[in-house]
């Protein structure tokens, strides 16, 4: 069953529009809201090994192996391990969601991504902009406008095509109802482009990761058979 409903609202990484049925999600745990920001270190890592790990976990090794890894720090995201094929590898937390989302302050919310060249140029800066403002103590409304602000003077770079990303990761966690949920590739297009998303028989899932800001981006998600380490996942 395509049981991640409010997955809808992560980034994430992570982030479906998907239907469920009224049964299966009568079976789901409620979801928590997390109203405001928590202290900050329920959002840090306090073990930079164990982050490296988790950040590397989101692709097969032959590329993770090979990437650029970023952990996060008290004013945002610095470079742990300099990498040789154009990749990077983080662990995103919960500001990546869409600014509605219930788990937009969740502490708990880990979501190891590896993001391709063009996407590690073009989709990562968006990234950081939204962590500096989530940890200069920006509420959602704030961090809206200012992201608005930096797109509309040109301050963001312009999507690069071919920007994709892997979170296959067996470790992550994405929030309350769906856990870490199942290894998938996000591929980002233009607004106006059209994969079939969310179709009867389609493969492809919409993620409304960008839906609340000002970037004309989709957020294509496709789910895969197997996790980074190479073995099976559970049927959806």
């Amino acid at each position: 069953m395509k049981n991640a409903q409010s997955f809808s609202h992560l980034f994430v990484p992570c982030m479906l529009a998907v239907l469920v049925s009224g049964q299966a999600a009568a079976a789901q745990p409620a979801q928590q809201s997390y109203p405001a920001m928590a202290p900050l270190s329920q959002y840090l890592m306090a073990d930079r090994a164990a982050e490296i790990k988790l950040a590397r976990s989101a692709a097969p090794a032959a590329i993770s192996d090979h990437a650029t890894v970023l952990v996060l720090e008290a004013h945002g995201y610095v470079t742990a391990v300099k990498g040789t094929n154009g990749y990077v590898c983080m662990v995103d937390r919960s500001w990546s969601s869409q600014l509605d989302a219930p788990t937009f302050w969740d502490p708990k919310l880990r979501g190891p991504t590896c993001f391709n060249p063009p996407a590690a140029r073009s989709v990562l800066p968006i990234t950081f902009k939204r962590t500096t403002l989530a940890l200069g103590g920006q509420s959602r409304e704030e961090i809206k406008k200012e992201m608005a602000a930096a797109f509309n003077a040109g301050q963001l770079p312009a999507l690069e095509p071919g920007a994709m990303s892997y979170m296959m990761s067996k470790q992550g966690f994405l929030d309350d109802q769906a856990g870490h949920w199942m290894p998938h590739l996000m591929f980002y297009t233009a607004g106006n482009v059209n994969w079939g998303a969310d179709l009867a028989g389609s493969p492809v899932m919409l993620n409304t990761q960008f839906r609340d800001g000002p970037y004309p981006i989709n957020v294509l998600m496709i789910t895969v058979g197997k996790w980074s380490d190479g073995t099976a996942a559970p049927a959806m």
